[in-house]
């Protein structure tokens, strides 16, 4: 369905929305174009040109073992978004109908659901990460499945409290009146009202899901090498810091753009998808 001129231009005018596409974008873009092309190889090293600063033939400088920084960051950006994607698909595709069940049938369901829903959410992502990695081995597959498994609460309890709300509604209180089967009411009614603040719950959660894949592998629980990752360029960089700081400022900043580039875009989201802000407009 076409939007409207107003519905086009509050979203044009949503700051937040706008930078926050635009830095995921050139995240995406860089993880994408790693795939054809980097400046250097990232895997290659070479004592000769070890530590060396930021030069024509090296943009963001060398480190300890010569490899070339820039081209490390760069095909870092595949591993930390690819987690990404998988965690936020585990919490959102576990938890999302969880929540909607448990807002639909009500009594011993959303008693049943809720309360396993606060046993895992007495288990944080990285907490899941670390134990994940003491039985199965760290690594880039425990890592996503540690992060999406600590995200299934928030999802099923967004879900849920908003399903609850809709099945308030009189509608939905008319299509239950009418014969209308617990399926249909998720499915016709729970779901696509529940949807955009959903959406909004993934990119909040994409975010935060760099932000712990980063930390796991600066604590060595995450990507192993000689796979490049942000956090453990962060954790190699520690050691000399004050003599080529460009080490670790180079995925520091990378961390933080994608970050915050999925903030901005989960807040721009919110306000271009809520309800009373669009009948406003």
């Amino acid at each position: 369905m076409a939007m409207s001129p107003v519905t086009k231009k509050r979203l044009l005018n949503n700051r937040n929305l706008l930078v926050g596409a635009v830095l995921v974008a050139f995240v995406a873009l860089v993880a994408l174009l790693s795939f054809v092309w980097t400046p250097g190889n990232p895997l290659l090293t070479d004592a000769s040109v070890r530590l060396q600063g930021p030069s024509a033939a090296h943009w963001f400088g060398t480190d300890r073992l010569g490899r070339d920084v820039f081209s490390q960051v760069m095909v870092g950006a595949r591993v930390t978004l690819w987690v990404g994607v998988v965690a936020v698909g585990i919490g959102a595709v576990l938890g999302i109908p969880a929540g909607i069940v448990a807002g639909v049938r009500g009594g011993w369901w959303s008693a049943f659901i809720m309360r396993g829903s606060d046993v895992l959410l007495a288990f944080p992502g990285l907490l899941l990460a670390i134990v994940f990695g003491a039985a199965f081995g760290a690594g880039t597959t425990t890592a996503m499945i540690a992060l999406g498994i600590g995200a299934i609460p928030s999802f099923a309890r967004l879900a849920r409290a908003q399903t609850v709300q809709v099945m308030g509604s009189e509608y939905v209180q008319a299509a239950q009146a009418a014969g209308a089967s617990s399926g249909r009411l998720a499915w016709c009614h729970a779901l696509p009202n529940i949807a955009p603040t959903a959406v909004v719950q993934c990119s909040v959660t994409y975010g935060l899901a760099v932000l712990a894949e980063a930390g796991l592998s600066f604590l060595g629980l995450g990507t192993a090498p000689p796979t490049p990752s942000w956090g453990r360029m962060l954790q190699e960089a520690q050691s000399f810091l004050g003599t080529h700081d460009y080490l670790a400022l180079a995925p520091g900043i990378a961390i933080a753009v994608a970050v915050l580039g999925f903030n901005l875009l989960g807040d721009g989201l919110r306000d271009a998808l809520d309800p009373a802000r669009r009948l406003r407009g």
